[in-house]
């Protein structure tokens, strides 16, 4: 078998993969990325370990819970004159307002970083790991690191401006992990609709873990120059994926939905 032929059927299953890939997720409540498990014996349900939060997360949507693709509440967040003007320069696709060719979205126009709190709408996997100062988390989506400091320091007064910000965490019990982020650049978007914030944006999460499988995620936004009160999201739900599953790649560049590749095969009849 010629290399071209190789290549060929490596993008065939590729592709299968992928497509297999979202079927499963739009049709079951969770989906663990494009990583795959070195291990497929899953985690046995339990208590909460103490203070551990470690271990790959994907999002589920339990039964009768709100969950949209492009914003964190049934109603719109309360804004500021500032924040009223900067949504009305924001032309999103994902309500459908605004085509490919015509959105501002940073993210699908730049490939910008997504941001603190957009990173989760990316449905995609992440993973958390500890060091003894800081824990981080691992996005799968393009490659994205961040780091949340846990050696007492307090958020900078003064931030440099980051993609996803300065973070600070503790321990508020043996379950629960609040952050804190600030510095966050301004030319994320708060979510996939548009919602834009200024400098002063100040982002909390509060990470509970009910049990041994099961991760909430708490959001509040406060901005006082773009939101005239704090925008509280409605509840995130997280299972803890199966044990040693290994974050793959999702680049914002679209490689992963590249089909050429695929369809020249194809065309040659699969030879």
């Amino acid at each position: 078998m010629s290399m071209k032929s190789i290549g060929m059927r490596r993008a065939t299953y590729s592709i299968l993969i992928l497509v297999t890939t979202l079927s499963f997720s739009a049709a079951s409540l969770a989906q663990f990325g494009t990583g795959q498990p070195t291990n497929l014996q899953a985690h046995e349900d339990g208590p909460a370990p103490v203070r551990d939060l470690s271990g790959v997360w994907t999002r589920i949507r339990p039964e009768g819970v709100f969950r949209s693709g492009s914003t964190w509440t049934p109603e719109p967040p309360k804004l500021t004159e500032w924040g009223q003007a900067k949504l009305a320069t924001s032309k999103d696709s994902n309500a459908g307002g605004f085509s490919l060719g015509e959105t501002n979205d940073p993210v699908l126009t730049r490939c910008y970083p997504p941001g603190v709190p957009r990173i989760y709408f990316h449905p995609y996997p992440f993973e958390i790991v500890y060091t003894a100062r800081e824990t981080i988390m691992l996005y799968e989506y393009d490659h994205t690191i961040r780091r949340v400091y846990t050696d007492g320091r307090p958020n900078p007064d003064d931030p440099v401006m980051l993609w996803l910000g300065n973070s600070v965490g503790h321990w508020e019990d043996d379950t629960t992990f609040v952050v804190t982020t600030v510095g966050i650049d301004e030319r994320t978007w708060l979510d996939r609709s548009g919602y834009q914030h200024s400098d002063q944006l100040r982002v909390t999460e509060v990470f509970h873990r009910i049990d041994n499988l099961n991760l909430e995620l708490d959001i509040t936004m406060e901005d006082p120059v773009a939101l005239a009160e704090p925008w509280v999201a409605e509840t995130l739900y997280y299972r803890l994926a199966p044990p040693h599953w290994e974050l793959s790649e999702i680049s914002c560049s679209g490689d992963y939905l590249n089909f050429s590749s695929f369809e020249s095969f194809l065309e040659e009849g699969g030879e």
